[in-house]
């Protein structure tokens, strides 16, 4: 069975920046395109980022210019370096697989608040 734990969320203001990690057990990464996922309060879960097998990256409109997805191989982690945090990004983080969805993990907890 896959895990996959989120790491690096926290209580931040606006303006400040974020750096979360994914590491996975129980399956090689760099064989799949993955990404990050998000989910606020009363809201659907929705993709903000993306990255292929090849390290092409996609990315919510929402999130453009801000946030940047990358993968490590060697340590088989994914990461979402996010700048410029607004408070519509406040929500719980997920990393998956971006086609073909693994157990979701617990998520990390990012709040963008003043």
């Amino acid at each position: 069975q896959v895990q996959l734990v989120e790491s690096g969320g926290g209580l931040v203001r606006p303006g400040e920046s974020l750096r979360l990690s994914c590491a996975a057990s129980g399956s090689i990464l760099r064989s799949y395109a993955m990404a990050w996922y998000r989910q606020a309060p009363g809201k659907q879960r929705e993709l903000v980022a993306s990255i292929t097998t090849g390290g092409s990256t996609n990315y919510a409109d929402s999130v453009k210019g801000r946030f940047t997805i990358s993968r490590d191989n060697a340590k088989n982690t994914v990461h979402l370096q996010m700048n410029s945090l607004k408070p519509e990004d406040t929500a719980v983080y997920y990393c998956n697989r971006q086609y073909h969805w693994y157990r979701w993990g617990q998520g990390t907890q990012v709040t963008v608040s003043s």
